[in-house]
């Protein structure tokens, strides 16, 4: 049992969030078809993939939907902009089935990685590691965040780091931190 969405999707490697609420900041959006091949083929990679719904008043919230790598929109009349629960879980079911049996051709993201993903939770501490250098450089005030940390959490959810480039940015990330401590040099005398 967990408390939290992001708990739970914690060692996803692969997350596709349902919701029929539009956004200030769009997340990339896929149709429930792709989403079902991405999440077939991911799978079938030996990933951990993982399906968020929103929730039928309200959809997911910001928070749960930056955990997502797609946003999976089931389109519908204007009349009946979202589904009920059990409607887009039968969608979703069925196209992940289609795609189990063979019904479309592999995505174009379908090419095997040399180095596995990077989980939602080593996402969740990159992106604490990077809001904190953000704000250690004086280029995001967290008095006036703004936007800046959902874009940016856009951006990477989008490529889909792996693991080893994770560690490429954390280690950035250290040695810009280190870079703004002082190094124990002795203050210079002030010339005369």
């Amino acid at each position: 049992m967990v408390e939290t969405v992001a708990e739970a999707v914690a060692d996803a490697q692969f997350i596709v969030g349902t919701s029929a609420r539009e956004r200030r900041i769009p997340w990339p959006v896929q149709d429930a078809k792709h989403c079902a091949a991405r999440l077939v083929d991911n799978a079938q990679a030996g990933e951990q993939v993982a399906i968020l719904f929103g929730r039928e008043d309200r959809g997911l919230l910001n928070e749960e939907l930056e955990l997502c790598n797609l946003h999976c929109h089931i389109p519908t009349h204007e009349d009946y902009p979202s589904l009920n629960l059990a409607m887009a879980v039968q969608i979703l079911a069925y196209e992940i089935r289609m795609r189990m049996l063979g019904d479309s051709e592999p995505t174009e993201e379908d090419a095997h990685w040399d180095t596995p993903f990077a989980t939602a939770r080593e996402m969740g501490h990159f992106y604490t590691h990077l809001e904190q250098t953000l704000i250690d450089i004086g280029f995001l005030d967290p008095k006036a965040p703004r936007q800046l940390m959902r874009r940016l959490k856009r951006l990477y959810n989008r490529v889909r780091l792996d693991e080893m480039e994770l560690n490429i940015l954390r280690g950035v990330l250290a040695e810009t931190q280190k870079s703004l401590k002082p190094r124990g040099d002795k203050p210079k005398k002030p010339s005369k």
